[in-house]
């Protein structure tokens, strides 16, 4: 169970990665920043609202205050001490309250300032990281469209490397043939194979003629070379005269041929 479990998790995380979009991710990121800094200047202007609801009501304090001073002196010219003792026992209550309001305005103040800066640093990086989402995005689109195109080449790569194949078997199948006729040919002039066309072929007379030229020629030439060898340039002359006449004799069917022709 632990491994279909586990499988099921991987299946799933690459079924994620693939339906993720990071420029989306980026967006939503984003827009989360935006909030939490929202409500960090919500909460800036509660404490600011609050700091000043407290200078308000000091300073209606401090106006009763001094009211009350300003009663008890005038009770205090008219003779009456009981008026102006009451005047001061209610200003002493009073500048208690004004005293723990300070300490309260003070605090507020110090909160205010805290926030404020907390939301101009989260302004700061929220901006950065506007600036770099935007670049993230605009570099992973220019890499998609990068990758696409390479697709498309790949493809048109491999379109043309079978073209190449086809033109690479054409040209074997050419010279494979072409040397198959050359081999053809040179069998045919060495008389390996006979050439049944009839168009090649020599008649009878011609290899007769053939025959005896080429044997008049050896004997001529062996003859010559036994003189050479008597030394004796009548020997010589001799081998030729006799090679002569022996080329000019012929057999009888030979005669009877050319008569005949």
């Amino acid at each position: 169970m632990k491994r279909m479990g586990m499988i099921f998790r991987a299946k799933a995380n690459k079924a994620l990665d693939r339906a993720e979009d990071p420029r989306e991710t980026l967006d939503y990121s984003y827009q989360k920043q935006l909030e939490l800094l929202q409500k960090v200047r919500r909460g800036v202007a509660d404490v600011a609202t609050s700091r000043k609801r407290l200078e308000l009501q000091l300073n209606q304090l401090q106006g009763q205050s001094a009211k009350l001073e300003d009663q008890g002196r005038k009770a205090l010219a008219l003779g009456r001490e009981d008026l102006a003792r009451e005047a001061l026992s209610r200003r002493a209550s009073l500048q208690q309250q004004v005293s723990d309001l300070e300490v309260q305005h003070q605090t507020l103040q110090g909160e205010e300032e805290k926030l404020t800066l907390a939301a101009q640093r989260l302004q700061a990086k929220v901006d950065a990281f506007r600036t770099k989402k935007e670049t993230i995005k605009a570099t992973y689109t220019a890499a998609q469209a990068q990758t696409r195109i390479a697709e498309s080449f790949s493809g048109i790569s491999e379109e043309m490397s079978d073209v190449g194949l086809a033109i690479q078997r054409a040209e074997d199948k050419t010279a494979q043939l072409q040397a198959r006729a050359g081999a053809i040919d040179e069998l045919l002039a060495s008389g390996a194979l006979d050439d049944r066309s009839g168009l090649g072929s020599k008649d009878d007379i011609q290899a007769e003629l053939d025959r005896l030229s080429g044997g008049s020629d050896v004997e001529l030439e062996l003859q010559r070379m036994k003189a050479e060898l008597a030394g004796g340039p009548s020997a010589q002359q001799q081998a030729i005269e006799g090679g002569a006449q022996g080329g000019a004799q012929q057999s009888p069917q030979t005669q009877h041929r050319f008569d005949k022709q």
